[in-house]
């Protein structure tokens, strides 16, 4: 139905015109991203890839590990690229959208291929020496392999935020609305998997970190299935006596404290045993001073069913880093 205006202003006229203006803008971007991004995409596959496939400095399964899922990538970027060049967005994105696993694969081997890095420039001669060759190449403008092989991530980052602003910018009774809507969905929830993919094993590379550093047979087994929020020091405060430090990990269900060895254990200096664990479903936090932000530092009251624990920090910024991990685990929980 056309919408008469009256008088020199059309404020429905406007808002099209305002569409229309970010819509052709941000199509601009999304096409010289995208070729930017294939680019990329060929000279990794050119340079490393199919040079260590031609040389065998790598075995193929460690080829494989190290770059995962890149040149079907590659493929699918290739396959894009001519429909946003010839204007056909929705057309080509609706098609990309049956390439989206492969960014999931790509990020689920992420961890194993920078683990496959850096054991090859360490262990392999040969191909510490290709790939520092490599680099140097003036197409690469000073990227390592390193930060190269984030590059399909990187750019899953760059679809969303970019085709999602491309569908609402795009009218309702526009032939591709629904093709570039289903798409903006699509590629929404694949970087959401990937987002969670990612935090995953950044959480278990803290467990595993954590874990080394417990000792004892009931370390044994303590962060299996866990979620890591925050450590450091504290101090315990008894009833009696002088306060005592303690280093504790908070988890999203437990609050673990653990007593430092003695440095001249002669096989476990450096670790610590175990001392408590405190289930956080059941904890009352409580900040019984130390809300005025000053230098010298506050104390905290966790109340258990079986016990209370005060735990002091001489500085504020930790002590609140701590009441707000805290209050998240114990929100969490209730949640």
């Amino acid at each position: 139905m056309e919408i008469l205006c009256s008088g020199a202003r059309c404020p429905v006229q406007e808002q099209r015109t305002r569409w229309e203006r970010k819509r052709a803008c941000t199509a601009r971007e999304l096409l010289e991203t995208e070729r930017r991004y294939q680019e990329q995409l060929g000279l990794v596959a050119t340079y490393f890839l199919r040079i260590l496939k031609a040389k065998g400095t790598l075995r193929p399964p460690e080829r494989q590990a190290l770059f995962g899922s890149w040149e079907l990538i590659y493929g699918a970027s290739q396959e894009l690229l001519p429909y946003l060049e010839e204007g056909h967005w929705g057309q080509g994105l609706e098609g990309f959208c049956h390439h989206l696993e492969l960014y999931n694969q790509f990020a689920a081997n992420s961890e194993r291929s920078q683990t496959t890095l850096q054991e090859q420039l360490k262990k392999n001669k040969g191909f510490r020496r290709f790939v520092r060759l490599q680099e140097g190449r003036p197409e690469f403008e000073g990227l390592q392999l390193q930060d190269l092989l984030s590059l399909p991530l990187q750019r899953l980052q760059q679809y969303e935020n970019l085709i999602i602003a491309l569908a609402e910018n795009t009218g309702p009774n526009s032939p591709d609305h629904q093709q570039l809507t289903r798409a903006a969905r699509l590629i929404s929830e694949t970087a959401q998997r990937v987002h969670a993919i990612g935090q995953k094993q950044k959480n278990d590379q803290h467990l595993q970190r954590v874990q080394a550093l417990l000792s004892g047979r009931q370390a044994k087994g303590l962060t299996s299935g866990r979620w890591f929020l925050h450590q450091g020091w504290l101090l315990v405060v008894p009833l009696h006596g002088e306060p005592r430090p303690r280093m504790f990990f908070l988890f999203t269900d437990v609050l673990l404290m653990a007593k430092p060895r003695p440095p001249l254990h002669l096989l476990q200096s450096g670790t610590f045993a175990c001392k408590a664990l405190y289930p956080m479903a059941q904890c009352q936090l409580r900040r019984v001073f130390g809300h005025s932000g000053s230098p010298c530092g506050g104390l905290l009251s966790l109340s258990f069913p079986h016990e209370k624990l005060l735990l002091m920090s001489t500085d504020q910024e930790e002590l609140s880093r701590w009441y707000h991990s805290l209050t998240w685990a114990i929100n969490g929980r209730k949640n």
